[in-house]
């Protein structure tokens, strides 16, 4: 999820403060009672007293090659998962892409620490089950703000309870699971810092962080090609009319 937020952030960079927030509702977003409290919570607590000290500490004291090894040793960790749920939305390419960066890694990279696999051209297809339940038809379900976690909808809430189960994850131990989801999340954190005055600036970060979000979402479930937005037949006609 947290990879969702730093990567979508990216998206709305040139329309991040030109959007007046709107009262009505958003049938997305059918919990925005509960979900707003609970962002500021996360934002205004959780993130300022303990994720964001803990991120810039992180940044100051670790050598940037080590982040780099940190970074693909988690993401190795979860490419079995990407593999399955490649196979599973009919994509034997990402599959067998994603299976052979494992082998790659794990072994000439040292378990992951180092990115072997992308210098022989073998670049990372990130898959995951809330993906598989999209391709499969599955709508996105209500948007929900997890506490500690961040922004995530029904479906992919779904999803990453079912990847959770796939296997390397579930061959770790309890300690390891942990240590992994706490050095993905500070570093997600850290990433995200050079993108915090996009949002502390938008006319309502809440709205802004959910639009980032769905953007995202759609972007990773037609993998970077999402379809455009079709225009009223007649657009052309009554812009012209009006000039």
């Amino acid at each position: 999820m947290l990879k969702a937020v730093l990567t979508g952030l990216l998206v709305l960079t040139v329309v991040g403060c030109a959007q007046v927030p709107e009262e009505k509702k958003d049938p997305r977003d059918p919990f925005q009672s509960l979900n707003r409290p609970l962002y500021d919570f996360n934002m205004d607590v959780l993130d300022a007293y303990i994720l964001r000290p803990v991120a810039k500490g992180y940044v100051a004291v670790t050598p940037a090659p080590v982040r780099s090894s940190v970074v693909n040793f988690t993401t190795n960790i979860a490419a079995p998962t990407d593999a399955v749920n490649a196979a599973l939305q009919g994509k034997p390419d990402h599959m067998a892409i994603n299976v052979a960066r494992f082998l790659v890694n794990s072994t000439v990279g040292i378990f992951g620490l180092f990115d072997v696999a992308k210098t022989l051209g073998l670049e990372l297809k990130d898959e995951d089950f809330g993906q598989t339940l999209g391709v499969w038809g599955v709508g996105d379900g209500a948007y929900i703000m997890i506490p500690g976690m961040g922004p995530t909808t029904a479906r992919n809430l779904t999803g990453d309870v079912v990847d959770n189960f796939v296997l390397p994850e579930i061959a770790l131990t309890t300690p390891q699971t942990v240590l992994v989801f706490a050095l993905r999340a500070v570093e997600a954190r850290a990433a995200l810092m050079s993108q915090e005055k996009l949002l502390n600036e938008s006319l309502d970060p809440y709205t802004f962080l959910k639009d980032v979000y769905y953007q995202r979402q759609l972007y990773e479930l037609f993998d970077g090609n999402p379809p455009m937005e079709e225009e009223p037949d007649d657009f052309d006609e009554n812009f012209l009319e009006n000039l």
